[in-house]
């Protein structure tokens, strides 16, 4: 019995060390990858044209702004407020176009890079699936990029811990 039991052991032991692990750092793997310097270039190109719209808005708000208080001595209280909730406007228009500029551009840089991540993700599993790697890490930012499928063991632990 002994014996059957220090075999049963052995075996375990050895498939449980017999995994084989990997690792590889994604980001440099992305900026190896040829399409990675069109996609940098062409999100350059759009921050450019943002950039150069949010200018173009600044300098009409600073004129604006200059020409209310080099005329502002000799304007009536209805064009005062005329021409102060015309500045508002401009200024809420300014702040309204850097909030949608950042979502645009972030947008715009994740729909041209993401065929790109995606098909690193499918080479490094394929790569994986042909080596018989089990667990492949990203060594640049610390997690998980490949496991074979295995078991959630997590209901036989909430069990254990009673969270059933």
């Amino acid at each position: 019995m002994k014996k059957l039991v220090i075999i049963f052991a052995t075996l375990l032991s050895t498939t449980a060390f017999a995994q084989k692990l990997g690792h590889i750092n994604s980001n440099e793997l992305l900026q190896a990858m040829p399409e990675r310097s069109t996609i940098e270039e062409d999100i350059k190109v759009y921050a450019q044209e943002l950039e150069t719209q949010l200018s173009t808005m600044t300098k009409e708000y600073q004129a604006k702004v200059q020409n209310y208080q080099s005329k502002e001595a000799s304007m009536t209280d209805a064009i005062k407020q005329d021409k102060i909730q015309e500045i508002t406007n401009l200024e809420e228009r300014i702040n309204k176009f850097q909030q949608t500029a950042q979502k645009d551009l972030q947008t715009k840089e994740e729909q041209l890079l993401n065929p790109v991540i995606e098909k690193a993700r499918n080479a490094i599993e394929e790569v994986a699936k042909e080596n018989g790697y089990t667990y492949v890490f990203d060594s640049g930012v610390g997690v998980l990029l490949y496991q074979r499928d295995s078991d959630n063991i997590m209901p036989l632990v909430k069990k254990k811990l009673g969270l059933l």
